[in-house]
């Protein structure tokens, strides 16, 4: 998977750069407002944060190709749902958060409504960087490590700087414990950007 994330990272970058009319690498900084959908968990979505950073090519006057490279968090409250997938689940880790980091790699088309406004749309490949102890002490890895998303987003442009909001529908189920339950990520993102070249 990591080795699949890498090379359309550089395949998509090498393409768009050969051809690009305008190129600017940039930061993001911004909340995540994540969730996992299944009954395993509580339906609420939980803040947390995102960083990163991110190359703008713009390919015509109004279209552009921006691979970006995100670390985010995920938390969500574990339900008493977890013991239909888990049924030897110790009652201590209902109600208690799962945290989960993720490095992101969304590759985002962008369409230029004007000087002002960029609507963007694309996949998003994720990794998952770490284990949560609640879980992984009762359940072993109960979450896959690899993640696949579409984006949905707006960008205001102003200058140098950038408001966006998106919204990260989970693709792939991520339970690894069995097919019982379906658990996908669901995520809102609100954040700035700058561009420093």
């Amino acid at each position: 998977m990591k080795k699949i994330i890498f090379f359309l990272l550089i395949a998509t970058t090498y393409a768009a750069v050969s051809s690009a009319q305008s190129f600017h690498v940039g930061a993001k900084l911004g909340a995540n407002l994540g969730k996992i959908d299944g009954e395993s968990f509580k339906q609420e979505y939980n803040l947390s944060y995102l960083a990163g950073i991110y190359v703008d090519l713009g390919i015509g006057k109004n279209w552009g190709i921006e691979p970006e490279l995100l670390f985010s968090q995920t938390n969500a409250k574990i339900d008493s749902g977890f013991r239909a997938v888990y049924e030897n689940a110790p009652n201590s880790i209902f109600g208690s958060k799962a945290h989960f980091n993720y490095l992101s790699v969304p590759i985002l088309l962008n369409l230029n409504a004007g000087k002002l406004l960029t609507f963007q749309l694309g996949p998003q490949f994720s990794i998952r960087m770490n284990k949560d102890e609640k879980l992984t002490t009762n359940v072993g890895n109960a979450v896959k490590g690899g993640d696949l998303a579409a984006v949905l987003g707006a960008r205001v442009n102003l200058g140098a700087l950038n408001v966006f909001g998106r919204y990260n529908i989970g693709l792939k189920n991520i339970n690894d414990i069995g097919d019982q339950q379906k658990w996908k990520n669901q995520a809102i993102q609100l954040g700035l950007g700058l561009k420093i070249l």
